[in-house]
């Protein structure tokens, strides 16, 4: 059975961000990840990341796997199906088809999209309901769509659309908060109509999405209609191995960690956006990783920790 000193659980930056450290420590590293890239590789342009005035998620995703791949790291194509003790003081990752152990763990899973859970949602799912602007837009040129949501990603996706769609609206339920350059673009965007205060009912349609029901008039209707919708409210953690472990969360499902990425469970760490920060972007995640790679490297070496598992079958 394979040992190592890390297992990073998330094929995204932040995973091979850690990766990079880990390499350059010579810490024997393993990430394992099924999704590579995570969310960012569906955003369509960055613009707040260092070094880059603007760069495509994909991309900045790819320039980070490429300079990972320069150490002696291994990716492995899969998902974590289980993490447990061994009886020798260390870590044992299952995955569908190999067996790991290691003397530290580092989750970096991140979060999915968060489900509106309205009727006609699932239905419709790919048939007019999404979540990714720059994976599904180009499919309605000239059509009329909504943008469920009003944080800062909603906005930018909403602005992504608007240059294929002939008409997009904004729903969201309270007041929208995105950053102040997005606001600035959202002003001047002729295409983008707001709906504040207003929530789904349900999705509708036919073969494909058609309309949407809200629980408050709009242009003396609680029918919208439209071609497209496009959720994103928000993010959940990807938390439930740690959770297994005995890893602590806060009351939103988020690894609680402290100021050098580690959790109540000695040799298991986080980073990114399933731990308990407030601000969550590409850049803090990353920050969140480099700092639990030298947090794991003190532990590894000031402890002294051994691995001697055995392979129980």
């Amino acid at each position: 059975m394979a040992q190592y000193d890390v297992i990073i659980v998330g094929g995204g930056i932040v995973g091979l961000s850690a990766a990079i450290y880990s390499g350059r420590l010579n810490l024997k590293t393993l990430i394992i990840g099924k999704e590579k890239g995570g969310t960012i590789v569906k955003t369509d342009m960055i613009e707040n990341y260092p070094g880059f005035k603007k760069i495509s998620g994909m991309d900045l995703f790819n320039n980070v796997l490429n300079h990972a791949k320069n150490y002696k790291i291994e990716i492995y194509d899969g998902n974590v199906e289980k993490i447990t003790w061994s009886k020798k003081t260390c870590f044992v990752i299952n995955t569908k088809k190999k067996k790991y152990t290691s003397k530290t763990i580092l989750f970096c899973t991140g979060s999915e999209l968060r489900k509106l859970n309205v009727k006609g949602e699932k239905e419709f799912e790919s048939k007019g309901v999404h979540s990714c602007a720059l994976c599904d837009g180009p499919l309605y040129k000239n059509k009329v769509l909504a943008v469920i949501g009003g944080g800062d990603s909603a906005v930018k996706e909403a602005l992504l659309l608007s240059q294929y769609a002939k008409k997009v609206y904004i729903i969201a339920r309270s007041k929208l908060k995105p950053e102040p350059i997005n606001l600035e673009r959202l002003k001047k965007a002729k295409k983008i109509k707001v709906i504040l205060g207003t929530q789904i009912k349900e999705i509708k349609g036919d073969k494909f999405v058609n309309s949407l029901v809200l629980d408050k008039k709009f242009n003396n209707s609680n029918i919208l209609k439209l071609d497209g919708v496009f959720v994103n409210i928000g993010h959940i953690p990807l938390s439930s191995l740690g959770v297994n472990l005995g890893v602590k969360l806060n009351k939103n499902k988020e690894i609680i960690i402290d100021k050098e990425s580690k959790t109540n469970i000695k040799g298991v760490y986080a980073a990114g956006d399933i731990t308990d920060t407030t601000f969550k972007q590409a850049i803090t995640g990353v920050g969140e990783a480099v700092k639990a790679v030298y947090s794991i490297y003190e532990y590894i070496n000031h402890e002294r920790v051994l691995c001697s598992c055995i392979d129980e079958k």
